[in-house]
């Protein structure tokens, strides 16, 4: 049943370190610049709003880029992963930075038990993060269980759109589940998506799609209400090769041609009912 927890794990445990040495993640930008966020956060900033002052916690925070960003921009943040080696880098970030961050090694349908019910103002979960989880509606509990009464959940994500076409094809083809399945989508994929010369030996993963209303009702199943639902047609990196093109000022890609045929990703923020 764990057997994905396994795979992934030891897939992003071997990617951590390249991807904290690759300029993409800019970890010696933001060591050097104190006012520096990730692309990321800077995307999700005008939704977003003014987080100063709140508690947050970032699940399946990586290395802690996002994290250190939304702590600049005044969040009492903690962060939780389930790779040891991304942890380590973040801790060191925070270091380097002066950063009063609280990092937590767990997997995500872990996290109420490892950080406590009810103790947050702000969920917040980045790019490329659910598609690693089997059960939605569980994800949806644990954000629930996470929130203070009128804390909200923010989440930007692949929309399930992008996630059902097949990048390897000379013409974009749908090809994988737009609904959440039983079974996990099984991939090996030697590389990784920063720009890198180091070698991967762990390259088996588990995946899964989740349909944007799957998403949605995990979360009002949960306690939340919906307050925002914006569909983006760009992501932050180049999920469709030979396809997609750099939006330089934005540091998102999108469709070369016609952008406005494909939902690349969404945002969501919904808040829990007292």
């Amino acid at each position: 049943m764990n057997e994905y927890l396994t795979l992934n794990r030891a897939n992003w445990d071997e990617r951590a370190p390249a991807h904290a040495a690759s300029a993409d993640y800019g970890y010696e930008r933001f060591v050097k610049d104190p006012a520096h966020l990730s692309g990321v956060v800077t995307f999700d900033r005008p939704l977003l709003g003014d987080v100063s002052g709140a508690r947050g916690v970032h699940l399946q925070c990586h290395i802690g880029t996002d994290t250190l960003s939304l702590s600049r921009l005044g969040a009492r943040m903690t962060g939780l992963d389930f790779s040891a080696p991304a942890l380590k880098i973040a801790r060191q970030l925070a270091a380097e930075t002066g950063a009063e961050i609280d990092y937590h090694e767990s997997d995500v349908y872990s996290a109420a038990d490892v950080l406590g019910a009810g103790e947050f103002d702000l969920v917040y979960t980045g790019i490329g993060a659910i598609c690693w989880l089997p059960d939605i509606a569980r994800w949806g509990q644990v954000v629930g269980s996470l929130l203070k009464p009128g804390g909200r959940l923010f989440i930007r994500d692949m929309h399930p759109m992008l996630g059902t076409l097949d990048e390897t094809q000379p013409v974009i083809t749908p090809r994988y589940p737009y609904f959440e399945q039983s079974e996990p989508l099984v991939f090996e994929e030697p590389g990784t998506y920063v720009d890198t010369d180091v070698s991967f030996e762990q390259n088996r993963t588990h995946e899964w799609n989740h349909g944007l209303g799957e998403i949605v009702t995990a979360l009002l199943d949960a306690g939340l209400t919906l307050t925002k639902l914006v569909e983006h047609d760009s992501v932050p990196w180049n999920a469709l090769p030979g396809f997609m093109s750099l939006d330089t000022a934005t540091e998102e890609w999108r469709l070369a041609k016609d952008p406005q045929r494909l939902a690349a990703s969404f945002t969501i923020e919904a808040s829990k009912r007292p």
